[in-house]
């Protein structure tokens, strides 16, 4: 189960969802990509030939300018790395990102775990072992994103712009609508 792509939509919208990404990511250059349920209520998983943080980017793009155009697609976040659902292998998962995060930031770990048993405590425990950075839950640098899936889990170290929030992105520009 290798993912580049986490999308979120609204529960029962999963299919809309799928239809809805393969438009847009074929309008910003990938037809191949390929599309999964994941089984999990509102979340669909998409393995993109495109590199996930140049992907969102261009998604971002097109939100901006047409957000009427995403219905289904709710959020977008880009994944690095895949690996099982367990500890040991998240935190060797993690080790070779920890690089992204320079000695003068901070982070926080963000762990959305879903249809699991592990605790999002000991993973965050763990995997804050391996970085010797600085700690800031509130406005950090950098964010190490653990997405648990039931037995996969995707990682990524992301900056707060790197995730596409519909929501964010409409009232933006409904903000800009009503400056002009």
């Amino acid at each position: 189960m290798r993912f580049n792509l986490l999308v979120s939509t609204q529960r029962g919208r999963e299919n809309d969802c799928i239809s809805e990404l393969w438009y847009l990511l074929r309008e910003i250059g990938d037809e191949n990509a390929v599309y999964r349920k994941t089984g999990i209520p509102g979340l669909v998983i998409a393995k993109t030939k495109l590199n996930p943080f140049e992907a969102v980017r261009r998604l971002m793009e097109i939100a901006e300018e047409r957000p009427w155009e995403f219905r289904y697609v709710l959020k977008v976040t880009p994944i690095e790395v895949t690996t099982e659902t367990d500890i040991e292998k998240i935190k060797e998962a993690v080790k070779p990102l920890i690089q992204k995060i320079c000695e003068d930031e901070t982070f926080r770990i963000t762990v959305n775990k879903r249809a699991s048993t592990l605790r999002s405590r000991d993973i965050i425990r763990e995997v804050a072992s391996l970085i010797d950075r600085k700690v800031d839950l509130n406005n950090p640098d950098k964010i190490v994103q653990i997405e648990v899936l039931g037995k996969y889990t995707g990682i990524s170290i992301l900056k707060r712009d790197d995730i596409l929030s519909i929501a964010k992105v409409r009232e933006e520009f409904l903000n800009r609508m009503r400056r002009t």
